[in-house]
């Protein structure tokens, strides 16, 4: 088997059937499998998929016997996964024509790479009109190199779509699910993956993907809760702290600790939260001090810490913007 193709799927009736006809129906040179597992879905999600499988013999489809979460969920389907190549996809998002093809095709000519990524439209699930490109319109872009490692991922953060990747099979793929993040567990993934078997991250520029934007998807839930962006925060730093164990420089780390903690206070700004703005703000240049004093993640990262006071003209200067 080349490929398998990992799909975790929970109560999403309405988008399972489009996300799997749209790796179902990928045009391929090789042999594949699509593993969706329900993880004791309270909708139709699991008879939706049961009649897939019916239709389509590389579908296996598997139901938990209860809910247990995503990230044992995810720990089966590396479990179920016989192919050299793994892929994942949320059963909300849609694969692109070509998608399969291409990442195993880069994959196959480039031996040094272990993680590949893919551009993703993402888009509103009302209109079906897209609202950004998933890593060129990241904040960070700018920095990020098109071939890269694990300390881009530190550096720069969650500039990899979930449902973009696909690396290659290893022994200790199980390890690389940490179960002790709450709501993000994509980019701690990738973090220990790209621990457990070193090489390089590489983008594919080319859109194959839709990362489809709703009410309950991560993005939508998170807007509405102060305290969902705040664990998603403890999340992305023990993401960064795990690296540790595998030989990250503890300067690096600290810095990836930094960028987190400035990217969550503006983002706190924008929703008008000044104390939790000032209060991340400030954390973010403590916890660098000690190993890199006087460290900034770059010039925005320092005029929001300089005017951390005046929270109105740091949202006026950056954002253009009042709060």
């Amino acid at each position: 088997m080349k490929v398998s193709v990992l799909v975790p799927v929970y109560n999403l009736e309405r988008f399972i059937e489009p996300c799997l006809e749209s790796l179902l129906t990928q045009q391929v040179n090789f042999d594949y499998e699509v593993i969706a597992i329900d993880d004791g879905s309270r909708d139709g999600s699991w008879a939706i998929m049961q009649r897939l499988a019916e239709r389509y013999p590389q579908l296996r489809a598997l139901q938990n016997p209860q809910n247990i979460g995503l990230a044992r969920t995810q720990k089966r389907l590396l479990n179920e996964a016989q192919g050299e190549y793994i892929a994942y996809v949320d059963g909300d998002d849609l694969a692109l024509p070509g998608k399969l093809q291409t990442q195993t095709d880069y994959l196959d000519a480039h031996p040094h790479c272990r993680l590949c990524y893919h551009e993703a439209d993402m888009f509103d699930d009302e209109t079906g009109a897209t609202i950004k490109l998933f890593t060129r319109d990241f904040y960070n872009f700018r920095y990020l190199r098109p071939v890269g490692d694990r300390a881009d991922l530190i550096r720069y953060g969650c500039f990899v779509n979930a449902s973009a990747i696909m690396f290659r099979r290893h022994e200790r793929m199980g390890e690389a699910i940490d179960e002790g993040c709450k709501i993000i567990l994509d980019y701690p993934w990738h973090i220990l993956n790209l621990s457990l078997q070193p090489g390089t991250l590489d983008f594919i520029p080319a859109v194959l993907g839709r990362y489809r934007y709703h009410a309950n998807s991560f993005g939508g839930q998170t807007r509405q809760s102060a305290e969902r962006r705040e664990q998603s925060l403890q999340d992305l730093l023990r993401a960064c702290d795990n690296a540790a164990a595998f030989g990250a420089e503890p300067t690096l780390i600290a810095q990836g600790r930094a960028h987190h903690l400035y990217s969550a206070a503006l983002y706190f700004l924008r929703q008008g939260d000044t104390p939790r703005f000032t209060r991340l703000i400030e954390q973010s240049v403590a916890d660098v001090a000690t190993l890199a004093p006087g460290w900034f993640f770059d010039d925005r990262h320092q005029l929001a810490w300089e005017c951390r006071h005046d929270p109105a003209q740091v949202a006026q200067r950056l954002f253009g913007e009042t709060v």
